[in-house]
């Protein structure tokens, strides 16, 4: 297991389109994804330690980012050839399970992640109004392990600060994960 840290955020970049097929068993573009003030789109997987970490905090983050306005999607992107706890069946259980209040897609050609340059779970990439890059930063403090509770939540401040301005913070924490599990060849 690889651990990777996300670049610099690259103010401004567009938010690659997409279409992938959800867990709820619905066709889904970025477009349906988004909100009135943006998009937050998160790369994430089951299998990773990282994930795991922080799954309750996405949920409760998500939920208060859709009142503000910002629309949540989950992509996951590994092969799981070597990880059947990635699988699309799996996805739905997880899904289902944690309550996810955003649509947790499959992206099994891997064009999607490609597109965003995603690198590793979790990866997240918050776009203004426009669908213009503003974050690419943490969830908080959490690694493989939850941080203690009250920890700075950096992407829903992130975020909440996009939806007011549509502005993102200058300064940004990268975020740390696992890297995407790339198909052979």
């Amino acid at each position: 297991m690889v651990s990777l840290e996300t670049p610099v955020c690259d103010f401004g970049q567009p938010a690659p389109d997409f279409s992938l097929p959800g867990v709820d068993g619905r066709q889904w573009t970025r477009d349906d994804c988004a909100g009135s003030k943006g998009l937050l789109v998160m790369f994430i997987c089951n299998h990773c330690p990282y994930v795991q970490a922080i799954r309750e905090r996405l949920v409760r983050d998500a939920n208060e980012l859709t009142e503000l306005g910002i629309g949540c999607v989950a992509i996951m992107s590994n092969d799981p050839t070597d990880y059947p706890e990635d699988s699309f069946e799996n996805m739905r259980q997880i899904a289902k399970d944690f309550a996810f209040p955003f649509p947790y897609l499959l992206d099994e050609t891997q064009a999607v992640a490609k597109a965003y340059g995603a690198i590793c779970t979790p990866d997240f990439f918050g776009y203004n109004a426009q669908l213009q890059l503003q974050y690419r930063g943490r969830l908080d403090e959490s690694r493989k392990e939850t941080a203690p509770e009250g920890v700075r939540r950096d992407l829903f401040e992130g975020m909440r600060e996009v939806a007011l301005t549509g502005q993102g913070p200058r300064q940004q924490i990268p975020s740390v994960g696992c890297s995407i599990k790339w198909r052979e060849g």
